[in-house]
């Protein structure tokens, strides 16, 4: 699934309005109607729902949800905020039909704004600011997420949290953006929904189809994408009845020290259930009970140091190698990982302290095979690439480095 920024985002919605075709007002109420059959299938009729509603085309979202939901007799109260008296012509037209239903119970706040009272039982529709925020939210506005926030009301985001920018929010202000319990994403994910720092704003997220256009997403270019199951469905071929382990590859492991042999535990049996035919794990010997107990599957090939990886292998016959988890960062070990990076070329998967130790040779990264791929936590991703602020930069700052690595993937 691609995930678009918020400047791609508006392009897919033209796209769609001129090539469905279909009218801007209409694409607006396509994704009401999604929100609220979610929003009605999770909440019943006797749930009291108050909406926050802003200027933009999020708050024209919100007020049409109100207006559904009137009429499918839900008690209804809207706030929308009108500060500036400007209205996107969207919002303005859902503001005029909500006016008209005696159903709904509507203020337009243009300057003082006295919050109602919000229980528990409460619903709260969160539909002030969308995905195209780019400024982080202060004042008035600032003021009535707080007050959301501190009521003991389960809160709904439409499309995003309110406060929260789609991409970056390295200097946002987290005491101004919306905690939400859930959030009603349209058609995708944004990317700030991936970064852990972010999950406390967004709570449960879904993904609603507003029916936005599928040429105009394959054709829109983003650099962004969720691997999911159907993306890699074929790569999972039937295995043939007359198969054997000679038919699915073999692979080499190089993982654990003295002390460190759960974790070459631990990445050969992950190994195994990829799918693998064979699997040699190269081991100190210490090690060597260790895994013919606990992973019989595998056969050791026992390194000539007894403590650590000391000696490099050849890997000509293997179609994949894996190195560092539990591996340490003695001088022999660092020795022999570095000498085995310039004789292999083997695609390979370098983790943990395999990592470690390139931090302190990174000219290395330009040395490695075609077809490798860095798995680093955000700590190991810093002593490669510097300190990170937060997921947004540590991405930004993986994507450089891939990029400096003319072969390797992250």
């Amino acid at each position: 699934m691609k995930i678009f920024p918020t400047g791609s985002i508006k392009k897919l919605d033209a796209y769609t309005i001129e090539h469905e075709p279909i009218a801007s007002i209409d694409l607006m109420e396509r994704a009401a109607q999604a929100l609220t059959k979610e929003i009605t299938e999770r909440w019943g009729t006797e749930t009291p729902v108050t909406f926050f509603a802003g200027p933009g085309n999020n708050g024209g979202d919100a007020l049409a949800v109100a207006r559904m939901m009137a009429e499918k007799g839900y008690k209804t109260e809207v706030f929308l905020f009108n500060i500036k008296g400007k209205l996107s012509p969207d919002c303005q037209t859902n503001k005029e039909l909500v006016e008209m239903m005696e159903e709904v119970d509507f203020h337009e706040i243009s300057t003082q704004f006295a919050p109602p009272t919000l229980t528990a039982e409460h619903l709260v529709i969160d539909g002030l600011f969308g995905s195209g925020l780019n400024k982080p939210l202060s004042g008035g506005f600032a003021a009535v997420v707080k007050y959301i926030n501190a009521s003991p009301a389960t809160v709904a985001s439409i499309d995003i949290p309110s406060g929260l920018m789609g991409e970056e929010n390295t200097f946002n202000v987290k005491t101004n953006i919306i905690r939400a319990d859930v959030t009603f994403s349209l058609q995708f994910p944004k990317l700030a929904f991936l970064f852990p720092e972010n999950a406390e704003f967004i709570g449960e997220w879904e993904i609603l189809d507003i029916g936005l256009s599928k040429k105009g997403i394959e054709e829109i270019e983003t650099d962004y994408e969720i691997l999911e199951t159907e993306d890699i469905r074929y790569l999972m071929k039937p295995r043939n009845r007359f198969a054997h382990k000679g038919n699915f590859g073999h692979a080499l492991l190089i993982a654990g020290s003295k002390g460190m042999a759960g974790a070459s535990v631990l990445a050969a049996r992950a190994c195994l259930r990829s799918g693998v035919g064979l699997l040699t794990v190269h081991a100190p010997a210490c090690n060597n009970d260790i895994l013919q107990t606990a992973v019989p599957e595998a056969m050791v090939e026992a390194d000539g140091s007894e403590t650590c990886f000391a000696s490099p292998t050849d890997t000509d016959d293997y179609q994949a190698v894996g190195i560092g988890p539990g591996l340490g960062r003695s001088a022999e070990t660092e020795m022999a990982l570095l000498q085995l990076l310039t004789q292999c070329q083997t695609p390979m998967v370098l983790d943990a302290d395999a990592l470690n130790i390139i931090a302190n040779h990174r000219h290395e990264l330009t040395h490695l095979p075609k077809g490798c791929i860095l798995t680093p936590h955000p700590k190991e991703l810093e002593r490669l690439a510097g300190k990170c602020q937060d997921s947004y930069e540590r991405l930004a700052k993986a994507r450089e480095l891939a990029q400096t690595a003319t072969y390797t993937s992250f």
